[in-house]
C-alpha cells in the first residue's frame, strides 16, 4: 500500500513554535506527531510514502531518514498553498493502486487491517460528533454508502465528521477527479478541497463507505496538542517507571527522555520532557518541554516550551496573615 501525507501548511495556530520547526515535528508524548502517524502505518505492507512538504520541509526529510530508515520516502514541495487536492496531485507520478491518505493534524485509532480485501472503491474515516457544524461531514444512504461530502453543514442531521484519513483502492481515479476539480475551478473557501474531489468520484459512480473511529485526536493548536499529549500518555506512552530517584518526584503519566536531567523537582502528571532538558527546583505538570530546554525555579502548567528555551524564575517571599487568601490567575 502507498501512503500520501500532506504536511505543507505553516501551522500558524501553533506559533511561535512553528517559526523554527514544521508542525508535524511538534513533540507529543515523547516523539513528533509525524512519528506517531508513521508508527500506526508501519506493518501495513507499506511500499512508498509521499511526503508533500512546504515550509521547513527539509526538517521532515531529515527526521524520517534518521528515525525511519526502512521507509521508502519521496518528498515533493507544495509551493502554492491552494488546497488539499493540488497537494494530492503532486504525488501523481509516484503512486499507483491502493493508497492511504492521512493529514498530519490527525491521530486516530483507524483500523486498517481489512483494507487489503476492501470491495468498495474507498473508505473514508469518520467520527460521530455532537455538533457537526464546525466540520466537514458525509451523508450516507441506506446501503451504508456515502452520497455526498458537505463542508460545515447548517443543520445537525449528519454527525459523521471527516477526520482527514482516507483510503482509495485506485488512487489514479482520485487524481483524475482532482484534475477535474481544478479544471472546473470548484472551490470551497477559495481552495480546492479533497472533499469536492470525492464528490466528483461519487458522481462518476464510485462506491465509498464510511469507517467510524472511536478516538480522534487533533494536533493543530496549543490546547489540542496538550489534550493529545494527555491522551497518549494515558494510553501506552507513560515511562514514569524508569524514573525513580531521590532528587525528584514523578507523578504519572509522564514521558521523560533518558537524557533529561531532573533535580529537586516535581514532574507530572501529563508531562512530556524531551531529550537534553534540564529541570531544576521546579514543578511541571500538564506541559510539554522540548529538547534542550532549561527550566529553573518555576511552576509550569498547561505550557508548551520550545527547543533550547531557558526559563529562570525565583522563589517568591510571602508574609501572609491568618485567614488570608493568595491566588494567581493562570491567564
Amino acid at each position: 500500500m502507498n501512503v500520501i501525507i500532506p504536511l505543507a501548511g505553516f501551522g500558524t495556530r501553533l506559533r511561535p513554535h512553528t517559526y523554527s520547526k514544521p508542525k508535524p515535528l511538534i513533540n507529543v508524548a515523547g516523539k513528533p506527531v509525524l512519528g506517531h502517524i508513521l508508527d500506526k502505518l508501519i506493518g501495513n505492507d507499506l511500499q512508498d510514502v509521499v511526503f508533500v512538504v512546504g515550509y521547513l520541509g527539509e526538517q521532515i526529510e531529515q527526521y524520517v531518514k534518521s528515525s525511519y530508515p526502512g521507509i521508502k520516502g519521496h518528498y515533493v514541495e507544495q509551493k502554492e498553498l491552494n488546497g488539499q487536492a493540488p497537494a494530492i496531485l503532486l504525488a501523481r507520478e509516484l503512486v499507483q493502486g491502493p493508497t492511504f491518505i492521512v493529514f498530519v493534524d490527525t491521530l486516530a485509532d483507524a483500523d486498517m487491517t481489512a483494507l487489503g480485501t476492501e470491495t468498495t472503491d474507498g473508505v473514508i474515516y469518520v467520527k460521530e460528533v455532537d455538533d457537526p457544524r464546525r466540520f466537514g461531514v458525509v451523508q450516507v444512504n441506506d446501503q451504508g454508502l456515502i452520497t455526498r461530502f458537505v463542508e460545515k453543514p447548517q443543520d445537525m442531521s449528519n454527525r459523521l465528521a471527516v477526520i482527514g484519513m482516507y483510503y482509495v483502492r485506485e488512487v489514479q481515479d482520485l487524481m483524475r477527479c482532482c484534475d477535474e476539480l481544478i479544471r472546473r475551478d470548484i472551490k470551497t473557501k477559495d481552495e480546492y478541497f479533497l472533499a469536492d474531489a470525492f464528490n466528483l468520484m461519487i458522481e462518476g459512480g464510485a462506491r465509498l463507505r464510511p469507517q467510524t473511529v472511536d478516538v480522534w485526536l487533533d494536533c493543530g493548536k496549543p490546547e489540542t496538542v496538550l489534550a493529545t499529549n494527555r491522551y497518549l500518555l494515558e494510553h501506552g506512552q507513560d515511562n514514569s517507571s524508569l524514573w525513580r530517584n531521590n532528587h525528584c518526584v514523578i507523578m504519572p503519566p509522564v514521558h521523560i527522555h533518558p537524557t533529561a536531567k531532573i533535580e529537586r523537582s516535581v514532574i507530572g502528571p501529563h508531562t512530556t520532557i524531551a531529550e537534553g532538558c534540564h529541570i531544576v527546583n521546579s514543578v511541571v505538570r500538564d506541559s510539554i518541554v522540548d529538547a534542550g530546554a532549561y527550566v529553573s525555579d518555576h511552576v509550569l502548567a498547561n505550557s508548551l516550551i520550545g527547543r533550547d528555551a531557558v526559563l529562570v524564575g525565583r522563589p517568591r517571599r510571602f508574609n501572609v496573615g491568618d485567614s488570608s487568601v493568595v491566588g494567581f490567575d493562570e491567564e
